[in-house]
Formats: C-alpha cells, sequence, structure tokens
C-alpha cells in the first residue's frame, strides 16, 4: 500500500497496539484469547479488540502476572475489578506528513550493545517506556558527542502501512542544538522510503515536543489516554 493512499483516519490508529501485535509485531505477542500484550521486557503495552467483551478483559487480566502492571489505551471500557488503575496518561496522537525527512549524517544506527547506554540516556531524561528488549522493535539511531550517547529515538509500533516514532531524547546538557530534530527526520526518511506513513504520541503537558513535531510536518490527529493497570499480588 503506497503512504500516498493511507489516510489520517486509518481505523487501526485508534488500536495501534492491537494492529501491532495482530500484524507487523505478532512475533511478540503473547496471546491469551482475543488479549494481546508484548514480552514484559519489550514493550508494556496490552491490547484489547475494539468494544472488548468481559471474556476479552478476563483473558486480559491472565496476562498481567500479580503485583505487576501494563498499560493500555482507555476506549471507554471498564476493567474487572481484579486490575486497578494506578496511574493515567494523557496524550496526543500525532501523524506526520506523506514525504519529507532529510538523513542526518552523524546519526548512527544503535545495536544491542548500545543498550546499556540507551538505558541510562532514558533514565537521564524520562522519554517514556524504553527496556531492554525495546530495540527489537525497529530501528533506533543516536548522535554521540566525544564517544558518549547524547541523543536517540528510534521506531517502536509497527502496523500496516504505519510506523511509529518513540524514545526521542536528548541528554540535558545537549539540548537546543536540534538533536532530537535531526534523529526524527533522519527516521522519517527511512520510514517513508518503506512507503509507509509515521506517527507518534507525546505527552499533551510537554508543549516545547509538540512544536518540535509540528515544525517537522507533524499535525495533532487526537487525544488519547493511556491506563498503567495494576494486579494486586494477590487477587
Amino acid at each position: 500500500m503506497s503512504s500516498e493512499t493511507i489516510p489520517d483516519d486509518d481505523a487501526r490508529l485508534a488500536n495501534p497496539v492491537y494492529a501491532a501485535l495482530s500484524g507487523p509485531h505478532s512475533r511478540f505477542a503473547i496471546r491469551n484469547g482475543r488479549a494481546l500484550r508484548y514480552a514484559a521486557d519489550v514493550a508494556p503495552f496490552l491490547a484489547l479488540p475494539a468494544h472488548p467483551s468481559g471474556a476479552d478483559w478476563r483473558d486480559a487480566v491472565g496476562l498481567i502476572a500479580p503485583g505487576t502492571a501494563a498499560a493500555t489505551l482507555q476506549d471507554g471500557s471498564a476493567p474487572p475489578g481484579s486490575l486497578h488503575v494506578s496511574r493515567t496518561f494523557e496524550l496526543v496522537q500525532m501523524t506526520g506528513r506523506r514525504d519529507g525527512g532529510d538523513r542526518d549524517r552523524e546519526a548512527v544506527t544503535l545495536g544491542p550493545a548500545d543498550v546499556p547506554e540507551m538505558l541510562e540516556l532514558v533514565r537521564q531524561t524520562e522519554p517514556g517506556p524504553f527496556l531492554r528488549r525495546t530495540i527489537e522493535l525497529g530501528r533506533y539511531v543516536g548522535i554521540r558527542r566525544g564517544g558518549a550517547l547524547v541523543a536517540m529515538a528510534g521506531e517502536r509500533l509497527r502496523l500496516p502501512g504505519w510506523t511509529e516514532i518513540s524514545a526521542v531524547c536528548t541528554a540535558p546538557a545537549h539540548r537546543g542544538h536540534g538533536l532530537a530534530s535531526r534523529l526524527v527526520s533522519t527516521l522519517v526518511a527511512d520510514i517513508h522510503d518503506r512507503r509507509e506513513r509515521v506517527f507518534l504520541h507525546v505527552l499533551t503537558g510537554n508543549e516545547a515536543a509538540i512544536r518540535l513535531y509540528e515544525a517537522l510536518g507533524f499535525r495533532i490527529r487526537e487525544a488519547r489516554t493511556v491506563c498503567v493497570l495494576t494486579r494486586a499480588a494477590v487477587d
């Protein structure tokens, strides 16, 4: 499917984790009935089909070990009593243009050997969840200064025709030099070369990031709420 034919109102964007785990990321999926989740060391996300039934929610409970949590997009349905909404995050989902993006000469592809540095950069900057195996979801790129990783960005959710950009972050001492914009633009160019479109999620209150993405051609598609569901240690 050409990126020119993929509209911004593509229904898959309403439930992107489910579309990814039932499609291009099916190899990462842990299933229980119609409920799906990523392995806990890959990504914290769990998803249900649209308009989930009570049985779907019971299957979802089975995917969250007692005493642990998983994150899901709020769709208006109520989780069962064995799951507690411990936190919520207000996000906007943004979609990129159908063209654009330029590769940066300083951007290097990051691999498994870089994960310890990537985890440390995430610890310093808190761009959102990035775990030990998150790098397996797509291509991650970074910029180094004096040998140290100071900025990174990567591909997370993959669904038919779309790739999500995530983990965009810059070390505090290196902000204000456009490093994040350069890395996002590099990934956008790669994604468009695959004839796919690009989307991302950003916290509603992060106005600086929203302005940055708007300057790169992204536009807000809709507001979303992410709920962190915690299962009691003893049901």
